[in-house]
């Protein structure tokens, strides 16, 4: 498998930096936000951008972490490791994921959102969006386009969990 670094921590780190400033342009009551970051990297996202709101605007804007797993329609687990303790009620709540590929993950954390409480209105910031959608789902906030073939993946790495920020482009041989 051929493996090609196509995002590194400068460029993962202005493309986080660009999405918080749209959700700043596009929001106009910042106090009603919710963040719902997907676990694992989703979280992650969500903290750093959590982080860039209190930085450039001074708030403190809620933060849940969501498990998809659930909700799945492929997948069947019992255990729900979903932290969200913010009130999803008339909030404008902001889905965040690593990556957008067929939007299932999506689709299953709007179920987990809905079984939480009535969002006002509930967007998508992903930082990577690679296309081959099988739902009609869109990113409201995306950090890169980068469309690949069914038969590439795209590997998102953390400083978190990975020891490094990057996005892979990885190539089935």
């Amino acid at each position: 498998m051929k493996t090609k670094e196509i995002v590194d921590d400068m460029t993962m780190k202005r493309a986080i930096t660009r999405i918080t400033y749209e959700i700043i342009e596009r929001n106009k009551n910042l106090d009603n936000i919710v963040l719902a970051g997907i676990k694992t990297r989703g979280v992650f996202i969500a903290k750093r951008i959590q982080e860039r709101l209190k930085q450039i605007e001074g708030i403190d804007v809620p933060l849940g972490e969501l498990d998809t797993k659930p909700f799945r329609d492929d997948v069947k687990v019992e255990e729900d490791t979903t932290n969200f303790t913010a009130d999803v009620n008339d909030r404008d709540v902001i889905l965040v994921d690593d990556v957008l590929y067929t939007g299932r993950t999506i689709r299953a954390a709007i179920d987990n959102i809905v079984s939480l409480g009535r969002p006002a209105r509930v967007s998508l910031a992903v930082l990577v969006d690679r296309g081959h959608r099988e739902l009609p789902i869109r990113a409201d906030y995306v950090g890169k386009n980068i469309p690949t073939s069914r038969t590439e993946e795209i590997i998102v790495h953390m400083t978190e969990i990975d020891q490094q920020d990057a996005v892979l482009l990885v190539e089935a041989e």
